[in-house]
């Protein structure tokens, strides 16, 4: 085994300056994602030391070049995208080679349906080049202008387009391309249910150089806020919005009140006092949009026209965990927790979690299919005082069925992953010296 200073030495002459990074401003930068949105991730790993190196490859050749390297070196690698992920999955937690794909970033093909792309393709290039060609993406996260495809597949799991077409395990991502960390990489071309290993993996079961996702038909969207008088009412309007089939919609997000206080651009058009609701939805269904919120005693109170889509900030833009980056704007001890409700009892869960709490949580909803079931998912926002209160209302939470999916861990066993025996299983396999960001998961080897 190579000392850190022979290997360091070992790797610069065999991949040049072009390809790897040792200086210690670039290894500090590129160590680091958006953890800091979490209070405990950021006291954790504030102090971790950032990798020993940074390579950026231009190939899937050079890929497997550099993990045939660190394999021979028994030397960690974390692979990242932009470094948009909330969950410490790009920091390397035992230094060695951090692996950053933005360079990869070809669109190879545009097909009817279909988009195969390079894993650092940016979401928002992808989107504006499908829908120059009659298409668009399904689902992205709020991140998407910076976010990458494969940093998006591999680190998240739904956004906005998921009251529609789900999260991506939910048929979309139809292909990866995955390198393995052996002595010899192989090139696996990953499909169907075999993806479920590689999916929101954070690089823990094989390096993704490549993701085909599928497009939806172009869709012009109009944007709308809108408003109720109590956060019952726009709970009840979301979900019935949400089934209503008639409607195509990318974003159904009701806030409780001051929730849409801390939207500080859009402080004129919303009411003191008001829940918001907010929305994208078909232009050609407006009107219909326009007969449930008056139905639940609500109001359009905002619009945006679909001939400005995108040519101002859009009412997506304070959605999904930007929603918690406005509340940090605002009140800096703020953070969040992802949960999920019951559908059959979620406003009396909501009536406990508030008798509970009060004003330590604000609640901010985004309606989902999930398994092809409209489901309410939440990313309340907590005001936190100390860890264990924080672990306390997460107690009570899972006490009346409200599932906690824990965005305070880097940890994917912890963090509401689901089983990950499979993936546990797939890393055994595909990296037999779990060296692919190891801490990442529980139980390795």
């Amino acid at each position: 085994m190579s000392t850190q200073t022979t290997w360091l030495h070992e790797i610069e002459d065999q991949f040049g300056s072009d390809i790897v990074a040792i200086d210690s401003d670039i290894r500090e930068k590129l160590s680091k994602d958006y953890y800091w949105y979490s209070p405990v991730l950021n006291r954790l790993l504030q102090g971790v030391k950032a990798a020993d190196a940074v390579v950026l490859p231009r190939t899937e050749a050079e890929v497997a070049e550099v993990l045939a390297f660190g394999y021979a070196h028994r030397i960690p690698v974390t692979v990242r995208g932009a470094g948009t992920g909330n969950y410490g999955q790009a920091v390397p937690l035992q230094g060695g080679i951090l692996m950053d794909l933005s360079r990869m970033d070809e669109i190879i093909e545009i097909g009817p349906g279909y988009a195969r792309l390079q894993c650092g393709v940016k979401l928002g290039v992808i989107d504006r080049k499908a829908r120059e060609v009659g298409q668009e993406l399904r689902i992205y996260p709020s991140t998407y202008v910076k976010a990458t495809v494969g940093g998006f597949v591999s680190g998240g799991s739904g956004g906005i387009g998921s009251i529609t077409y789900g999260n991506l395990w939910d048929g979309n991502v139809l292909e990866a391309v995955i390198y393995t960390m052996e002595e010899e990489p192989q090139r696996l071309v990953i499909q169907g249910g075999e993806l479920f290993n590689y999916i929101h993996n954070y690089g823990t079961t094989g390096i993704m150089t490549e993701v085909t996702i599928p497009l939806a038909p172009r869709t012009e969207w109009t944007q709308a806020i809108a408003q109720f008088p109590t956060f019952e009412r726009s709970m009840r309007f979301g979900e019935a919005l949400a089934r209503d089939e008639r409607i195509l919609k990318r974003l159904v997000a009701p806030m409780e009140w001051p929730i849409p206080s801390y939207f500080i651009p859009f402080a004129k058009v919303i009411q003191e006092g008001q829940a918001a609701v907010m929305l994208e939805f078909a232009e050609e269904t407006l009107a219909l949009v326009e007969e449930h919120a008056q139905a639940f005693g609500g109001s359009l109170g905002h619009i945006i026209e679909a001939k400005n889509y995108r040519k101002t900030i859009g009412v997506s833009d304070f959605t999904w965990n930007h929603t918690t980056l406005w509340a940090m704007k605002t009140d800096e001890t703020m953070t969040y927790l992802q949960a999920g409700f019951q559908i059959d009892r979620y406003l009396e869960q909501i009536e406990l979690l508030k008798a509970e709490y009060g004003d330590e949580l604000f609640l901010h909803f985004e309606w989902v299919r999930s398994g092809g079931a409209v489901t309410p998912t939440a990313l309340p926002v907590v005001k936190f005082t100390t860890e264990e209160r924080l672990y306390e209302i997460i107690g009570f939470c899972e006490s009346i069925g409200v599932r906690i999916f824990d965005p305070h861990t880097w940890v994917l066993d912890q963090g509401g992953r689901g089983e990950v025996g499979s993936m546990e299983r797939k890393k055994r396999v595909n990296d037999p010296r779990g060296l692919l960001n190891p801490g990442k998961i529980i139980c390795e080897l």
